[in-house]
């Protein structure tokens, strides 16, 4: 729950939750809150500031901390590096439904993640969603490094060009 304030309504005190993910226009005037990591929510910041993401329909559950892919009907579905097609250009920071809308990341931290190791790089799975420190070997699987992990909870996402196998 975000903090509240007291402001004056029509000459009344009136209490108000202070506003913690923008929904557009509509919150045009609100008082904004940082949310629960202490920081502004992205949609709060003006197009051009704040992560590069964008909200986007699964097409299949995603849990948070998968990589995604985008097809060509413009849904996000996990990246796995069995196919080129379906290399990673982003993640999910927070588990989205099939057929949901979520937010798919381009670039940043995903943060969650458990036993990484700190300083190894890490590349696309042939795990749908996942990462592996051990680039895949198998004929027409793609290498793809996919970032670093700056702690054993956290990768710094970057997606290389993806390298189809012979």
């Amino acid at each position: 729950m975000a903090d509240k304030f007291i402001y004056m309504n029509a000459g009344i005190l009136t209490e108000l939750e202070a506003t913690v993910t923008s929904a557009g226009a509509g919150n045009a005037g609100d008082i904004v809150a940082l949310d629960g990591s202490g920081k502004l929510d992205s949609t709060l910041m003006p197009a051009g500031l704040g992560s590069d993401s964008k909200s986007l329909t699964a097409g299949e559950a995603l849990s948070a901390g998968d990589l995604v892919y985008i097809n060509g009907s413009g849904q996000m579905l996990k990246a796995d590096a069995n196919a080129i097609a379906k290399a990673a250009v982003g993640f999910v920071l927070a588990s989205v439904s099939n057929g949901a809308s979520g937010t798919a990341y381009f670039e940043g931290t995903i943060t969650g993640l458990t036993s990484l190791t700190p300083g190894a790089r890490y590349f696309l799975s042939t795990t749908p969603g996942g990462i592996t420190t051990t680039a895949p070997t198998g004929t027409a699987d793609i290498v793809q490094q996919v970032g670093f992990a700056l702690s054993a909870t956290e990768l710094s996402f970057d997606a290389g060009t993806p390298i189809v196998r012979a």
